[in-house]
């Protein structure tokens, strides 16, 4: 209510009960405009009253909520469900304009606004997480890989001869596939193994560009977060590489925000070398629903090729599920999800150690890989050929969620294209292994509820080993050798 309407309010209640309840209501007043004068994240979470009373003063700046609007057109925010409108706020009208996804929607200033703020909440969040010198970022309505895809397309447009993209392998579908949906061909360099890590091989990077030629290629597509045994990408020397050549390079930071480690990577890379852009998923950083990723970068310019880039209007679903988390949590309440899950990858670390120990097993030394790790499955693999996939089934059954599993040999085709030890992130890993992940929003419950549920189920696949190798004797015994 405004003061004209307070006023009004006193002749219907005590005037003392009345300025009670303005003062509270200027109180959330007061976050709000320090979050409309300031575009960053506020150091204390919100409260949901506040959250919501803002969101409905958004919801009510849109023409599908004015009183008396009478729509003609084939786009007015019409819902048939009241759960549905009730689900989204009663924002409708998504994000964007047909030609440009940050344009400002005339029908819809309320959901403009909501598109701004989030994007400048989330800058704010990635220079707090370790991206000081990033320019500019977007909220998009797609998962990394459709967002890695749209990146590509852009820089289409600026390198038209291009062909290839150089990309360090990792074995992850959708990496790849976006590459191939964008239309150009992946190089792929095998990694090399250093110790149990796998890690890229820069020589064998820069040979591909002298043998394709610098013009030939689009991009250097590297990767940060990443599961172990392969470690985060060498951003920096990839980066000093990149400027070398004149060639743009695309890092994908799927997880990595959560991670101070893969942040400063990307950060020091920009600052010695050149990235053009780095996506991150909405759902692995901020817990919110799948849909939704960030583009970011450092050139300002060309961040805004990639948002005008995209056609038609876009969904709010992500940009809104990403704000409410941010204004509920704060800076403050990030910061302390980021710090709990570096102490329990510690944590988790360690359990996993004295777990591989008990089994005969170890973990896999992979000190610069700062969220993922991986256990050795060498005695599992000896006993059986099938216990290692057997032991994933087995997990997975079990409510154990997220382990991967790795045997030797996997052989994957993704479009046409055969990699042998898929999963492995290389033709050749010298075992199969366990992967365990500490990632934001993990508990130390989770953490000791898994070991728990794993020893168990590598108990149970050893005793089975056991009685198997006992009958086959005993059936060998029973059959008369030959005379």
């Amino acid at each position: 209510m405004n003061s004209e309407n307070f006023t009004l309010c006193e002749k219907v209640v005590a005037p003392s009960y009345v300025r009670q309840g303005s003062q509270a209501r200027r109180g959330h007043e007061q976050l709000i405009r320090l979050l409309l004068e300031q575009g960053k994240c506020p150091e204390e979470g919100w409260s949901e009253s506040t959250v919501e009373l803002f969101l409905n003063e958004l919801a009510v700046m849109d023409s599908n909520n004015f009183l008396g609007n009478c729509g003609v057109g084939e786009r007015e925010g019409r819902v048939a469900s009241g759960l549905v409108a009730r689900r989204h706020y009663r924002l409708i009208h998504g994000i964007g304009r047909s030609g440009d996804i940050a344009a400002v929607q005339p029908k819809a200033a309320g959901s403009s606004l909501l598109n701004k703020l989030t994007n400048s909440v989330v800058l704010d969040i990635l220079k707090i997480s370790g991206v000081r010198s990033v320019a500019s970022c977007f909220v998009v309505p797609m998962a990394t890989g459709m967002s890695l895809t749209l990146c590509f397309l852009t820089l289409r447009h600026r390198r038209p001869k291009a062909r290839y993209i150089i990309w360090p392998r990792i074995d992850q579908k959708s990496c790849f596939k976006s590459m191939i949906t964008a239309g150009f061909e992946p190089v792929v360099v095998e990694n090399v193994l250093d110790g149990d890590e796998l890690r890229t091989d820069l020589e064998a990077i820069e040979r591909k560009i002298e043998e394709l030629g610098a013009e030939n290629v689009l991009c250097v597509h590297s990767t940060t977060s990443c599961f172990a045994p392969r470690v985060p990408d060498r951003l920096e020397e990839l980066a000093t590489m990149c400027a070398k050549y004149d060639i743009p390079h695309i890092v994908n930071n799927a997880y990595g925000v959560q991670s101070s480690k893969c942040m400063h990577l990307i950060q020091q890379g920009a600052r010695v070398g050149r990235i053009d852009a780095f996506v991150q998923s909405l759902d692995k950083n901020f817990m919110v629903p799948v849909g939704g990723a960030i583009i970011a970068g450092f050139d300002e310019a060309f961040v805004q090729e990639i948002s005008k880039m995209y056609p038609g209007r876009a969904s709010a679903s992500p940009s809104l599920d990403v704000l409410i988390t941010l204004l509920s949590l704060g800076a403050s309440g990030y910061k302390k999800y980021l710090s709990e899950r570096k102490e329990i990858y510690s944590f988790l670390a360690q359990e996993l150690k004295n777990l591989a120990s008990a089994h005969g097993e170890r973990l896999l030394h992979t000190p610069r890989n700062p969220i993922s790790l991986a256990m050795s499955l060498d005695g599992l693999q000896a006993s059986s050929d099938q216990a290692v996939t057997q032991l994933g089934s087995m997990l997975f059954t079990r409510q154990v969620s997220g382990a991967r599993v790795i045997p030797l040999g996997k052989e994957q085709v993704v479009n046409g294209r055969t990699f042998c030890g898929f999963m492995s992130h290389s033709n050749s890993y010298p075992c199969p292994y366990l992967n365990a992940a500490s990632a934001i929003g993990i508990t130390r419950e989770d953490v000791t509820l898994c070991m728990k549920k794993l020893d168990k189920c590598l108990k149970m696949l050893k005793k089975d080993a056991v009685k198997s190798s006992s009958t086959v004797l005993e059936v060998n015994q029973e059959v008369p050798g030959e005379e």
